[in-house]
């Protein structure tokens, strides 16, 4: 099934909070992501699971990133915990990576909560037990196809659904169209409405979003299989692309920051919800 996402899509995967909601029952995800040589990563991706509307995010990252997290969103949690996604890898490089750092992640892979793989932690994405959405762009998917054993291919589309059924994950390509492929045969596609978001950071701000809204779906009992979890990160990538135009249409549509996009997303969100 090959679909484009629309905001009516985005709509049956947004929550909206409940008088008998607490922040437990809204969703708690954590997030493992920034190093020592880019610790803004983490600052962006709590910031987005923030603004996207999760009950509670936890940051267990780098000691050097605990105070730029904490400045920011002082809110954010630095103690280990209950959770219900993960976000892992954004700001990481797999080169550099301790061993300590490469336990610490596979412990997280091979848990039971859902979890988003960014970056730095794709190459561990193989070995996973617990349910995946990994966030490749072309350069990182073509390296991870590699590793894999999977062929070169010029057709985008059929290589996302060659990596989920190899990985037995949702893939979700990012681009100009993103797309997003599940082993179950679903393609969905997003189109990004301004070319502003190609920019240092977004990707850190769609994982922290993507993270969000699997936590709240978790904890709505709403994420059964990798369809589900599909349809949650297609939704992510729509609201992070339109996100990116809201921003840009602040600035005269100029160029924006990824924490630019990060800030709008409340306002989409909001879209969403009023779109049902």
């Amino acid at each position: 099934m090959d679909r484009t996402w629309t905001v009516t899509d985005v709509a049956r995967n947004v929550r909206m909070p409940s008088g008998a909601d607490d922040k437990y029952s809204r969703g708690v995800v954590g997030l493992r992501t920034g190093s020592e040589g880019f610790p803004g990563a983490a600052v962006l991706g709590v910031e987005a699971a923030w603004r996207t509307g999760v009950g509670m995010v936890r940051y267990l990252g780098p000691q050097s990133a605990h105070s730029l997290v904490l400045s920011r969103r002082p809110e954010t949690v630095i103690s280990d915990g209950r959770v219900q996604s993960w976000v892992v890898g954004s700001g990481m490089d797999a080169a550099t990576r301790g061993r300590g750092e490469t336990h610490a992640l596979r412990t997280i892979l091979s848990g039971e909560q859902p979890v988003v793989v960014d970056a730095g932690a794709l190459d561990l994405a193989r070995g996973a037990t617990t349910m995946v959405v990994v966030t490749p762009h072309d350069g990182e998917h073509a390296r991870m196809r590699e590793a894999l054993g999977l062929h070169p291919r010029s057709d985008r589309a059929r290589a996302a659904h060659e990596t989920a059924s190899a990985l037995n994950a949702v893939v979700l390509l990012k681009g100009s169209v993103t797309l997003i492929a599940s082993p179950e045969g679903q393609l969905i596609r997003v189109d990004a409405p301004t070319a502003w978001l190609a920019t240092a950071g977004t990707g850190d701000v769609l994982a922290g979003a993507v993270g969000a809204l699997v936590a709240s779906a978790v904890a709505a009992g709403e994420v059964r299989n990798l369809a589900a979890l599909a349809d949650i990160a297609a939704s992510a990538a729509w609201l992070h692309g339109r996100a990116g135009e809201v921003a840009s249409s602040q600035f005269g549509g100029g160029p924006i920051t990824a924490l630019d996009v990060a800030q709008a997303l409340p306002r989409v969100v909001a879209e969403a919800l009023a779109s049902r």
